[in-house]
């Protein structure tokens, strides 16, 4: 199992990207908030991109917001393995997903707790990651929704049926515990219950 760790419930985001550096975390999950696509906003990428002077860590990097691709090719600058928005924005979804892949990038779509699996269909044969939302998005610190690992597996199947070469990576409230709920994932992404703890990497040992 490979572990993204979120620092949005970072009270102290350099201190806590070195220590992550420090770990055998396989990516450094990056959730980007316009204000708009959900309430909540992240610092522009103006501050954003400094992440690079505090980690060598290569970014999962997941838009929460309503225009990816004004936003796409500024975190493609960066030490990025994937960029992720939501397939809830509708518009332009092909458009943007090559747009990642333009840079080299990956690319994936992410997926609400209340969307159906299937408007994920018309853009499988493009996705190299999947990001299913075990909480609603825009906030960190929430608790694991039940019925996630249902949805999982319906995100497993459609990747069986259509021959897609996409991951799935499961995001909100991940600790322990809820992991067991995740077994058919390839990517856990966890953010509170590493950050806010005194020791990462036990804590990344207990999510593989």
């Amino acid at each position: 199992m490979k572990i993204s760790a979120s620092f949005l419930s970072s009270s102290n985001i350099p201190m806590d990207l070195k220590r992550l550096n420090q770990t055998d975390v396989d990516f450094i999950h990056v959730d980007i908030m316009d204000g708009k696509f959900v309430p909540n906003k992240t610092m522009p990428f103006s501050e954003m991109k400094n992440i690079y002077k505090y980690t060598d860590k290569r970014l999962d990097v997941h838009l929460m917001v309503d225009n990816p691709e004004k936003y796409i090719p500024l975190y493609a600058e960066l030490n990025t393995e994937y960029i992720t928005f939501h397939v809830e924005v509708m518009d332009k979804v092909e458009e943007n997903l090559e747009l990642i892949k333009s840079y080299g990038i990956k690319c994936g779509l992410s997926i609400k707790p209340g969307t159906p699996v299937k408007s994920l269909v018309p853009y499988l044969p493009l996705l190299d990651l999947i990001l299913v939302m075990s909480v609603e998005p825009g906030r960190g610190g929430q608790s694991f929704i039940d019925g996630t690992e249902k949805k999982i597996r319906e995100v497993r199947e459609l990747i069986s049926v259509y021959h897609s070469k996409a991951l799935i990576n499961v995001d909100g409230g991940i600790d322990d515990i809820t992991k067991n709920s995740c077994q058919e994932c390839d990517i856990l992404t966890s953010g509170s219950y590493i950050i806010q703890s005194d020791n990462f990497q036990e804590r990344i040992d207990s999510l593989r």
